[in-house]
């Protein structure tokens, strides 16, 4: 018999690796998508729903030197030796209206002396009398109350208190000159007190003779500040000026001043308001201004003034170029200026929108305005678009204005 062979152990055959179905697949494609979207979402900071109309400037803008030519007269003297101003200075004045006083050379401080001098004796002698009264007056009580009621007010406006001190003023001269009238008349047989009124009013003709009251001969706004620059430089003449001679006014040459006016002092000038005009230095000589245009005209200086400014007419010369711009607006924001610079732009201010808050509505772009829980399509005309922004203005005039809210899409 064969002996039994041994048996050769069976190797296990390898298991085969399982595949992942189709829908697991699709699972793990969606688990992985919704994580994604996930983080995207969360750390992706959300889009600003709103945004605000704001002021723009379209165009292009053109910068320069500006000497600025007032409506204005002055008025000048010789041989003074002091002005008393009456009229405020940059007040509005009509013809007749007392401006100042002044005195001529042959007035002298001494004159003045003289009649305080007077005038302290009368207030002495009247002390005196009014002390030696015995019986009560009551109409001088009432009076002498009067002023010092006036003379309180005043005093508390000084201290802080809230009034108008020119009107206080107004009412306590009038109240002192009430009670200077009355005692005149009270002890007006007295020989003493009459002879001090004689001399006080001896003395006032006489600084009088030496006296000049100017008076307004027109409606204007008179000012009390001159740079002489007034005498050459005129509305009759500022359109004669060459570029070379702006520029040597620009650098602080005043124009030739006729022989009369030379050696005379400015005692005031009388300005017209509502209009002036700019002869305005361009550094870009290549621009080609249209004369009769209106453009925007911003004169930088200590208070910037925006306006519009109509192209008068413009002169070339030795490669610069010399602006003349007529402007009708008020004269008070430049009353003391004579020279800035300045930035002419051939576009006024628009407004302007991010991008993002153009919507079309049956195929017309517009903007729609957020007004609490209201919100309104406002039609607009696209005039240009930069950096992000779209420059717009409404169809309707009127409706659309700096800082309203609009949506964004």
């Amino acid at each position: 018999m064969t002996p039994p062979q041994p048996v050769q152990p069976v190797a296990p055959q390898p298991e085969e690796p399982k595949r992942m179905s189709v829908a697991q697949i699709a699972l793990i494609v969606v688990v992985l998508g919704f994580v994604v979207w996930y983080l995207v979402t969360a750390l992706t900071p959300e889009a600003e729903p709103y945004g605000q109309i704001s002021s723009g400037t379209l165009g292009a803008r053109y910068a320069g030197d500006c000497l600025l030519v007032r409506d204005e007269t002055p008025y000048d003297a010789e041989g003074l030796t002091s002005i008393e101003y009456i009229a405020e200075e940059g007040a509005a004045v009509f013809r007749g209206t007392t401006i100042c006083n002044v005195y001529s050379s042959g007035f002298s401080t001494r004159e003045m002396t003289t009649l305080q001098d007077y005038r302290d004796q009368i207030k002495e002698y009247q002390l005196k009398l009014l002390r030696s009264e015995v019986a009560t007056d009551a109409r001088m009580e009432k009076l002498e109350s009067e002023v010092m009621t006036r003379a309180r007010e005043v005093r508390a406006i000084v201290g802080g208190a809230r009034g108008n001190m020119n009107n206080q003023e107004s009412l306590l001269e009038t109240a002192i000159q009430a009670r200077q009238s009355y005692l005149k008349q009270k002890y007006s047989e007295d020989q003493r007190m009459t002879r001090l009124y004689d001399d006080e009013q001896s003395q006032m003709q006489r600084i009088s003779s030496w006296t000049k009251q100017y008076a307004a001969l027109t409606e204007g706004i008179v000012s009390f500040y001159s740079d002489g620059y007034e005498y050459g430089l005129t509305v009759n003449n500022y359109d004669q000026f060459t570029p070379a001679q702006v520029r040597s006014m620009l650098n602080g040459n005043k124009p030739e001043q006729s022989a009369l006016q030379k050696g005379k002092t400015t005692i005031y000038r009388m300005i017209r308001d509502d209009y002036w005009y700019v002869l305005m230095m361009v550094r870009d000589s290549n621009w080609n201004p249209v004369e009769g245009a209106e453009y925007e005209l911003k004169l930088e200086s200590f208070q910037d003034t925006t306006v519009k400014a109509r192209v008068v007419s413009f002169t070339r010369s030795g490669g610069e170029m010399v602006v003349r711009l007529a402007v009708q607006a008020k004269v008070n924001p430049i009353l003391y200026i004579r020279t800035c610079t300045g930035e002419l732009g051939d576009n006024v201010s628009t407004l302007k929108v991010p991008a993002r808050a153009i919507y079309y509505q049956d195929n017309m772009a517009g903007v729609v305005v957020v007004d609490g829980q209201y919100q309104t399509f406002i039609p607009v005309n696209i005039l240009d678009r930069r950096e992000g922004e779209v420059y717009i203005s409404a169809i309707q005039q009127g409706v659309l204005a700096e800082g309203q809210t609009v949506r964004l899409f």
